[in-house]
């Protein structure tokens, strides 16, 4: 059997973004499955599009992922060089090739000509096809006009991993453009010819390529080259199901969402559900557990829904099974400023409290703020309170009477605060959402918190009574 050799080949026209990853993620599972290789390749013939600093981008996004590859620009290998525009002399000596069997001919006309038969076409209501103004005798090609592919159109039927069996008639093949004038290839003639030279099996790409592909095979079959393995991979959709997803939509680039505290085994296990599943209930997956599971024949014919909410619960189930050793080391640079004098102790408290509410790390500052900090009494946090606005400052002030003298002999044990609490429900027959809603608000001044025992016990007793004085103060 043929060595598995999976590749991802971006342009550095733009940073990552989910449907990149996507295809990353997908080639480095049938790599990484069948004990093959996963190389990175940089396809930088576009320079015009060319965006400073993308490069980097895609490679430390691919290693924050976990997304390791065998060969790539800054690794090299075997077949290196890695990126494209440090490829010519191969390209000018398979174009050569295709010269010598008549299959490539320097392209004679004009943008303007080209565009004049394109209005015919449209004119006389018929799809324009250059093969149609082919010239009979070109001049021989000196590189410095485009290179077209000499198209022989027949009908084509091929598998693809995903969309199954697939086949066309001749009229989608055209002559297309092998090599532009600035002497650097198109994509269409590129790939191809570094897939050959890099020995991949396997070919993971969008569906907008999926019409071109007639016209790969027929280059194939010019140059003489067994085609790889195909899949072709639906499109990632906007929330809303009717467009492709992009940055308009709100989806954000890889390094964002790590910025922004989502954890990379997270967002990995999320774009992997994108238009695949094993076929039972699971939704977490461990990168070991994909490895073992994936199959390109899993994948969906229909476009995948980005739903960043579903990537947020993901985010937080992720979360909750981290170890807090584990997770107290990965939110170190998401404390509030406030947190910078606590000790690790505290602190590792203050993270266990907190970490089943935690969705992803930014909010980390929200939720633990009041644990460092005294906040100001803010007395929209009562008026605006669904259960306490209905009560007067004096009866509001009476129940937190009645708590500091209960607060006052407790040793501040989470056992002790709530049986504590739990008799102070029962004396004031008072309803939680009532009672313990007060006492949260005026120990925290914060709109939630995690369990109000628990919490008054991380605050300990001298600061948890110093604001219940305030709150009572600002009541009186």
């Amino acid at each position: 059997m043929k060595a598995v050799r999976t590749r991802f080949a971006p342009s550095p026209t733009g940073f990552l973004h989910v449907g990149g990853v996507r295809t990353a993620l997908f080639a480095w599972l049938v790599a990484r499955q069948a004990k093959g290789q996963f190389i990175l390749r940089f396809e930088d013939t576009d320079k015009q599009r060319e965006v400073a600093g993308a490069g980097d981008h895609i490679i430390e996004s691919l290693k924050v992922l976990g997304l390791d590859y065998d060969e790539g620009p800054d690794k090299g290998g075997p077949y290196e060089p890695y990126i494209q525009s440090q490829r010519l002399d191969s390209y000018i000596t398979w174009a050569q090739k295709l010269i010598d069997k008549d299959r490539a001919y320097a392209d004679p006309y004009t943008a303007e000509e080209v565009q004049a038969f394109r209005e015919q076409a449209q004119a006389a209501k018929q799809p324009f096809l250059y093969r149609n103004h082919r010239p009979d005798k070109t001049e021989e090609w000196d590189g410095k006009r485009p290179l077209r592919f000499r198209s022989e159109p027949k009908n084509y039927q091929w598998q693809d991993t995903v969309m199954g069996e697939l086949h066309t008639g001749p009229e989608v093949i055209d002559d297309f453009i092998l090599i532009k004038s600035d002497g650097y290839p198109t994509y269409n003639f590129a790939h191809i010819v570094d897939d050959a030279e890099m020995r991949i099996s396997h070919v993971m790409r969008g569906q907008e390529f999926l019409a071109s592909v007639p016209n790969y095979l027929n280059l194939y079959e010019a140059l003489e080259l067994e085609p790889p393995i195909l899949a072709t991979l639906p499109h990632v959709m906007a929330p809303g199901g009717n467009k492709k997803l992009s940055k308009r939509d709100g989806a954000k680039d890889v390094l964002e969402y790590i910025k922004d505290g989502y954890l990379p085994e997270a967002l990995v296990n999320f774009i992997v559900t994108l238009g695949w599943n094993d076929g039972t209930e699971q939704e977490i997956f461990s990168l070991e557990e994909l490895v073992a599971k994936f199959k390109l024949s899993q994948i969906q014919h229909s476009g995948a829904h980005f739903d960043e909410r579903r990537l947020i619960w993901m985010n937080g189930a992720w979360i909750r099974e981290l170890p807090l050793e584990e997770l107290y080391s990965r939110v170190e640079k998401f404390w509030p400023p406030e947190a910078e004098k606590a000790d690790d102790k505290y602190k590792k408290q203050v993270l266990g409290l907190v970490q089943e509410r935690l969705k992803y790390f930014a909010e980390l500052p929200e939720l633990t703020r009041f644990f460092f900090i005294d906040l100001p009494v803010d007395p929209k946090l009562i008026s605006g309170h669904k259960q306490l606005k209905k009560y007067s400052q004096k009866e509001l002030h009476h129940l937190l009477e009645k708590t500091e003298a209960v607060l006052k002999v407790s040793d501040f044990s989470a056992a002790d605060l709530i049986h504590r609490l739990n008799r102070l429900l029962e004396e004031t027959k008072e309803k939680p959402a009532v009672l313990f809603s007060l006492i949260r608000i005026a120990t925290t001044q914060a709109p939630a918190s995690p369990g109000l025992a628990d919490t008054l016990h991380v605050l300990g007793k001298e600061r948890s009574l110093k604001r219940l004085k305030e709150q009572l103060a600002a009541l009186a």
